[in-house]
């Protein structure tokens, strides 16, 4: 017996559907996705960096939001909901609910096993593509180490990689640094000292 086609949804239908339900799903090309819970790592250094963040944009024209506020691609169609968000002046809106935006500068995921794949490839390929992207940070939650692209131009992000206790991310996009011993305040690592994220698993 040959599996059923799943149903084609509509944007409609998803926001209407995602508004209602008490879980987040993605949305892209018709098909809804569920999307897997946070560990408790996951969520501490969310926290700290939020925290971080926060502190240091409060004046300024940015805000910082939590994994609740939806973004839409609008050159895929894709609708996900990145760990932290940053918007810098007046953040635009698909509509009156003012829960999905489409402009933002810097994007922060916090890999876990079932998402880092993704993370780092094709969900990458689409934040690409959002114009107002200056910046996209990938923490991992096993060990210190973060990855910041930061864009050059349309075509070219630059590469660091950060790891260890003492050092620190700068964004030049929103004036703000990010000590990597805030990030990971009160967070028990599985690699404590070495800074070298865990094998991606196999697919």
């Amino acid at each position: 017996m040959s599996a059923q086609p799943k149903p084609h949804v509509t944007e409609d239908e998803y926001l209407a559907f995602e508004r209602a339900s008490m879980t987040k799903h993605e949305y892209y090309h018709g098909q809804i996705y569920a999307m897997t819970g946070a560990s408790e790592p996951h969520n501490l250094i969310a926290t700290n960096t939020i925290a971080s963040l926060h502190s240091q944009l409060r004046h300024t024209s940015c805000r910082v939001y939590p994994s609740d506020m939806r973004v839409k691609i609008q050159q895929t169609g894709l609708y996900t909901y990145p760990d932290i968000m940053i918007i810098c002046g007046q953040p635009q809106f698909t509509d009156d609910a003012l829960d999905t935006i489409v402009n933002p500068t810097v994007i922060i995921e916090i890999l876990s096993p079932s998402t880092e794949r993704y993370d780092r490839g094709m969900k990458f390929h689409h934040y690409r593509t959002i114009e107002t992207l200056r910046d996209y940070l990938l923490i991992a939650q096993d060990c210190r180490s973060i990855e910041h692209y930061t864009r050059q131009n349309s075509e070219q992000w630059l590469f660091q990689a950060v790891a260890g206790r003492e050092n620190h991310i700068v964004f030049e996009s929103i004036q703000c640094t990010l000590a990597l011993e805030d990030v990971y305040e009160k967070v028990e690592l599985e690699q404590e000292d070495a800074g070298i994220p865990r094998e991606i698993p196999p697919e």
